[in-house]
């Protein structure tokens, strides 16, 4: 399909990011010396993986699906490329602000960072305060042990605002997404919607008919319009993530559960606000006789939440497998240190990853198909359905 864009726009767009990116960059990789010059050289040594020591394919699996305050491209310790993200503290006094690259790629406690007075070190993505002294292993923390026996930093933490890996693609995410639309929409405006559609227009046009007729009017029936924007936006956020979270140096962002429970809170409240009579008595007050009531009514409430749940844990759960199954058929050629295994491994690794283009789309329309059953069963008015019912019946009984 051939499309004719005016391409200046998103020109000026990615010229920018990329020499925002050169900055950030050469920052990133010419750090200054740390605050401890010895500490610096335990670092540097501990920072390289030694030849002979095995691939921890699983460490590398969590890394990549995690959060980081940084964005990582390549490399370990004082050898990787990555540019450096902001970190914002709400410390006891006051406001901390500085470039996670001040940690010199270090996330073992063993950087110090000094900001107002005040200590901190990166301590497995979370920033704590500063021991005043070292541990055997060179690391400014205090260690202890958690039920489950493991080793934990015990060090008081700041709060955190960090603008980290999966923050930034949102932000940049969004405003792909608001430059997109808004220069559709302008589209729309200038040659109107009786047109054949042109462009971004003809790709996007019969996603968004899609999302209003076959998901907003045929799940939730007539009041279905009202709650077109917010599917559109479910879906295409989703959509936009997923097909991010494919690329290799890209943030996990639909595969992070904090994002899949913001966005399904958003349903539950979207679906409880809009809730008619008949959706608060069927759970307060079930057609069934009332000796069962105090059994139904718990069950009722448990689902208000259970539903939103269950998205949550549908997107979190999908995209996650899918990266670390990749990245676990890579590690393969690392584990058995062998050439051979490579064409075995690169070849089912290929097929997943092309699998995992299609559940991106599957997954921002099952989001999104579920969220409008659920507004659908909240707003339905069974009242005209109930009538209906009555009269068959009255029929059926004259019949007879």
């Amino acid at each position: 399909m051939t499309s004719k864009i005016n391409t200046s726009g998103t020109n000026s767009f990615i010229l920018a990011t990329f020499f925002t990116f050169i900055s950030f960059l050469s920052f990133s990789s010419s750090p200054s010396e740390p605050l401890d010059a010895s500490n610096h050289v335990e670092t540097s040594v501990a920072g390289h993986h030694k030849s002979d020591a095995p691939v921890n394919i699983s460490k590398i699996a969590f890394e990549h699906i995690l959060d980081s305050h940084s964005w990582h491209f390549w490399g370990d310790g004082h050898d990787a490329v990555s540019i450096g993200l902001p970190v914002i503290l709400k410390t006891n006094d006051g406001i901390v602000s500085f470039i996670s690259s001040e940690f010199h790629h270090d996330t073992q406690g063993n950087v110090v960072v000094e900001k107002n007075g005040q200590r901190f070190v990166n301590f497995e993505e979370t920033i704590y305060y500063a021991s005043e002294v070292p541990n055997e292993q060179g690391q400014y923390i205090t260690e202890g042990k958690n039920k489950k026996g493991d080793t934990i930093a015990i060090n008081d933490s700041p709060l955190d605002f960090s603008l980290t890996k999966n923050a930034t693609q949102l932000l940049g995410s969004a405003l792909i997404l608001i430059l997109l639309f808004t220069s559709v929409a302008r589209s729309y405006k200038k040659h109107g919607v009786t047109s054949a559609p042109k462009g971004k227009q003809s790709f996007l046009e019969p996603l968004i008919v899609f999302v209003r007729d076959d998901l907003a009017k045929e799940n939730i029936g007539p009041k279905g319009e009202k709650f077109v924007p917010y599917l559109l936006t479910v879906f295409f956020l989703i959509l936009i993530n997923n097909i991010f979270g494919l690329v290799p140096v890209s943030a996990n962002l639909t595969g992070n559960i904090a994002f899949t429970m913001v966005l399904a809170v958003c349903t539950m409240i979207v679906t409880n606000i809009n809730g008619n009579k008949q959706y608060w008595s069927h759970i307060f007050a079930p057609h069934a006789p009332k000796a069962i009531w105090p059994i139904l009514i718990p069950i009722e409430i448990i689902g208000i939440l259970t539903k939103p749940f269950a998205l949550m844990i549908r997107l979190f759960a999908n995209i996650s497998a899918g990266h670390i199954i990749i990245i676990s058929l890579v590690g393969l050629i690392f584990l058995f240190k062998s050439i051979l295994i490579s064409p075995v491994s690169v070849a089912f690794a290929l097929f997943i990853d092309v699998l995992e283009v299609l559940v991106a789309v599957l997954q921002a329309y099952i989001f999104t198909m579920l969220t409008s059953l659920f507004i659908g069963s909240a707003v339905a008015d069974n009242s005209h359905n109930a009538s209906h019912s009555s009269d068959d019946k009255e029929t059926l009984k004259a019949n007879h």
